[in-house]
């Protein structure tokens, strides 16, 4: 008997099972995938079955999420989930989503579903895992795994991955390609004729072609790339979609689309011919077969005795490095570190990314797990306060702590995040605000993790200037705010959103960003030069908002948030030299606001008195703050290539506009 052909045939079994009985799901990819996953968990994934967070541990990232049953079935195998569990896939209440979301005490390393972004996370996880063996040693040097599909080889974001990962020779980094030519609505060939092999080549890799169903190739493939010292590896398996399925008249169903994305009873291929002959029973599906059970059962005897050889080892490192120890310790708590905020001096006046430079350069010295990176930007969104304190992450020295990211938005943000999943690592990146844009979709899915990735975005508005209206958002704050509003699935907040009004604002949004280690944060920094605020209130920041000046039963409430504060500043001296009185409200962030008790809100925007809302970007920003009690003057077109002085004068953002639009409104 072929015991490992027997569990890989167990496991598309219960995949094909779960699916079926889900009536939804994607079994043909789960069924071709199953020989590499069952060789890699029954014989050379590295993790603690009774401690699966144990930061030694190898990790296994999953690209496709849609394959979520050869997953969920081999971790069944392995005794993180009951067959009942199995049963419920894609249910209400179940602990199987239909693609699966992030939960180490269920073994599952990350979220995963946009095709492109695990493989991501899985450089970031290995990027982490080289600076953590670059300052404790052999203590941690975990291996990283990826599994990859067509579709995630297609997304556009595999070439930044597969540039930065070969760039600085990610030799812990094993991916398996799950080639089996065949798409949800099509083969391959209808969409590539590219040459993979060659193109993962060109970026450095080590690249091996075997048939990805032979147990004896795939070890043979795993030793080597094991065994290379210097480059990532990329195993190409060549499979079959759907492989096992069978019509009712017996004949072959395999390599069809139909088998992709729906139940193999709904395919046109016979769900219990196809049971019947991977060995199982079609009445009875959801079995482990007795030598399958002892095969997983040996490996966790065999896995949890190497990991109290590596507890021990790593106790008696410890023992030799108290120092290095308690740092390792302290990193992997994912504690908030101790930082010294007063011994920041901000220069007043400062333009907030400027502002942020400094803290940036404080935080490289003095907060060792801190890796930055930034999309070729870091001379303009300025954390190069960071670069220049440290040095780059390079091929063979992981000594430093900058990532130098390329022009790949999207990548930098997913091998950040890649970085916090790792775990140790208080990651951070930054780039223009306008391109934003290419890691929305990275950023929903920080947001979904809640993963305290800090999000670093400069150039927050249209006084960008001569760029002009391609490199000048609008409408980025109110869609990245509206993470603010979104819950998570603890109930908070999904995101934090801090847009500083000033250099001091700047380094208490820093402050409430390292301290926040429940959700992703984004700091939005203005580039040009910011008068400073008469006032500054570190609880109140916290709260959200809080009043900068207060005139004795005010009139109206001026309320903005960044660099319009200063304008309303400017605007309520023309106001008050005519007897109006005044509260002046910033608002870094409405999503903290509106957490406040409702006597905090009433002070700070009090009912019964008129509003006025300045945003450089579109007026729905601040309109759920101003509401019926005033106007909001805020940018309602795209923006222009001039001086962004003249912009202002242009666009109404004055103080001489202040005062009009605020008489008008009284």
């Amino acid at each position: 008997m072929n015991i490992t052909k027997l569990a890989a045939d167990n496991i598309r079994i219960l995949s094909a099972a779960a699916v079926e009985k889900a009536k939804s799901g994607h079994p043909g990819g789960a069924m071709g995938g199953a020989d590499f996953i069952n060789v890699l968990y029954s014989e050379y994934l590295r993790y603690d079955p009774l401690n699966p967070a144990w930061e030694g541990r190898d990790r296994f990232f999953l690209d496709p999420g849609h394959m979520s049953p050869m997953l969920y079935s081999t971790l069944t195998l392995a005794g993180f989930y009951e067959l009942d569990d199995l049963k419920s896939l894609r249910q209400w209440g179940s602990a199987m989503p239909g693609h699966p979301e992030r939960d180490l005490s269920r073994g599952i390393e990350n979220t995963s579903g946009p095709l492109g972004q695990g493989h991501t996370f899985a450089l970031g996880a290995a990027i982490a895992a080289k600076f953590m063996n670059n300052r404790f040693g052999e203590v941690h040097n975990p291996r990283i795994y990826a599994f990859i599909s067509d579709g995630g080889i297609q997304e556009e974001i595999s070439q930044g991955t597969g540039r930065l990962a070969g760039h600085l020779g990610m030799d812990n980094l094993i991916m398996f390609y799950d080639s089996n030519d065949i798409q949800l609505s099509t083969g391959c060939e209808a969409v590539t004729s590219e040459n993979v092999k060659m193109k993962y080549e060109s970026w450095g890799w080590f690249v091996q072609e075997i048939n990805g169903n032979d147990a004896d190739a795939i070890r043979a493939a795993l030793d080597a790339a094991i065994a290379e010292p210097s480059r990532p590896s990329l195993i190409i398996g060549h499979t079959i979609m759907g492989l096992g399925c069978r019509t009712a008249e017996g004949e072959s169903f395999e390599k069809q689309c139909s088998t992709h994305g729906q139940p193999i009873g709904k395919s046109g291929a016979s769900f219990e011919a196809t049971i019947r002959n991977l060995g199982g029973d079609p009445e009875n599906p959801f079995v482990i077969f007795p030598e399958v059970a002892q095969l997983y059962a040996d490996r966790r005897e065999a896995l949890i005795a190497a990991s109290k050889e590596a507890y021990a080892a790593r106790d008696a490192w410890k023992a030799a490095n108290p120092t290095l120890a308690k740092m390792y310790e302290a990193y992997f708590s994912e504690e908030v570190p101790c930082i010294d905020w007063s011994l920041i001096q901000q220069k007043p006046g400062a333009a907030t990314r400027n502002a942020s430079a400094t803290v940036l350069s404080y935080l490289a010295e003095n907060v060792g797990n801190m890796i930055c990176s930034s999309a070729d930007l870091s001379n303009s969104d300025k954390t190069d306060g960071f670069l220049k304190k440290t040095h780059a992450l390079m091929k063979g020295d992981f000594s430093g702590a900058f990532l130098q990211a390329g022009v790949a938005e999207l990548t930098m943000a997913c091998v950040m995040m890649g970085m916090q999943m790792h775990g140790g690592i208080i990651p951070a990146c930054g780039t223009f605000f306008v391109f934003s844009d290419y890691m929305k979709p990275a950023v929903r899915m920080a947001a979904l993790m809640e993963l305290p990735v800090k999000f670093i975005w400069s150039h927050d508005a249209f006084r960008v200037g001569e760029d002009g209206p391609t490199h000048e958002p609008v409408e980025q704050e109110a869609q990245i705010r509206l993470l603010e509003k979104l819950k998570n699935h603890h109930g908070r907040n999904s995101m934090l959103v801090l847009r500083p009004a000033d250099a001091e604002e700047t380094t208490m949004a820093w402050r409430l960003a390292m301290e926040n280690t429940l959700t992703p944060t984004a700091l939005i920094l203005s580039r040009q030069d910011i008068p400073a605020l008469p006032h500054h209130d570190l609880e109140g920041f916290r709260r959200g908002a809080y009043i900068v000046e207060k005139d004795a039963d005010p009139q109206v409430v001026l309320l903005a948030s960044g660099s319009e504060v200063s304008t309303l500043l400017q605007g309520a001296e023309l106001l008050r030299a005519e007897g109006i009185r005044l509260q002046i409200v910033s608002v870094p962030s409405e999503g903290l606001f509106r957490q406040q008790p409702a006597e905090y809100q009433r002070e700070v925007l009090p009912e019964g008195v008129k509003r006025f809302g300045l945003t450089a970007g579109l007026p729905c920003t601040l309109e759920g703050l101003v509401g019926e009690h005033g106007t909001v003057w805020g940018l309602e077109s795209f923006g222009f290539s001039a001086p962004y002085k003249v912009l202002d004068e242009k666009l109404g953002f004055t103080a001489q506009n202040v005062y009009e639009q605020v008489k008008k409104l009284l």
